[in-house]
């Protein structure tokens, strides 16, 4: 019942209320990525959704235009990104925009992250399960990669260890998860990773 009616359900009131209570932080947000890089304030990509649909996921735009490097993958130090850009993944604030994706329904707040289709071209047989989701802002996947640019900035092939061992790993915590969604889980996860950003920025400020 809950992964039928009650988990967009949720989705609708959580993102609804997200946008009217932060609609102030996200205008100052945008604001100072306006006025500190050129370029669009928001980041867009088509992503692969629900059913293999595509969809246009927003961002906040953590990188420079024009940048020139095509890498699909960011690194910790990664030159690309501006200085407002590191303050706004380092809180996960660059996500923010997402909760509009959440409530059109092309997102949900908690389920498998959005990837490009290369990425899920890769998927076989029982894999594809995941794409019986809505994909999330936030899940277990992305709780347990929440500091996935400095793994792969330690990595000496950073685009191969990603190909070979995290995506892989992601797709095995997806499918865990598409096989027990619950409400009481959605709302542990998204504290969890709440939490996760408020001790990765006291670490960082240590």
């Amino acid at each position: 019942m809950y992964r039928k009616f009650g988990k967009r359900a949720f989705d609708i009131a959580a993102a609804a209320a997200g946008l009217v209570v932060l609609a102030v932080p996200m205008g100052v947000i945008a604001a100072l990525v306006r006025a500190t890089s050129r370029g669009p304030v928001l980041f867009k990509q088509e992503r692969v959704g629900k059913g293999g649909k595509i969809f246009v996921v927003r961002k906040f735009r953590t990188m420079r235009v024009g940048h020139g490097d095509p890498s699909p993958v960011t690194i910790k130090g990664d030159s690309r990104i501006t200085g407002v850009g590191r303050v706004l993944r380092r809180f996960k604030l660059d996500e923010l925009p997402q909760l509009w994706n959440v409530f059109n329904g092309e997102m949900s707040l908690v389920g498998p992250r959005p990837d490009v289709p290369a990425y899920y071209e890769k998927l076989e047989g029982e894999e594809r399960r995941i794409l019986e989701l809505r994909p999330g802002i936030t899940g277990p996947a992305t709780l347990k990669f929440s500091n996935e640019e400095e793994i792969l900035g330690a990595q000496a092939d950073p685009l191969k260890y990603n190909d070979e061992v995290i995506f892989p790993d992601k797709v095995r915590l997806n499918l865990e998860y598409a096989d027990h969604p619950t409400f009481h889980g959605d709302i542990g996860w998204i504290w969890k990773t709440i939490m996760a950003a408020f001790l990765q920025s006291v670490k960082k400020d240590r």
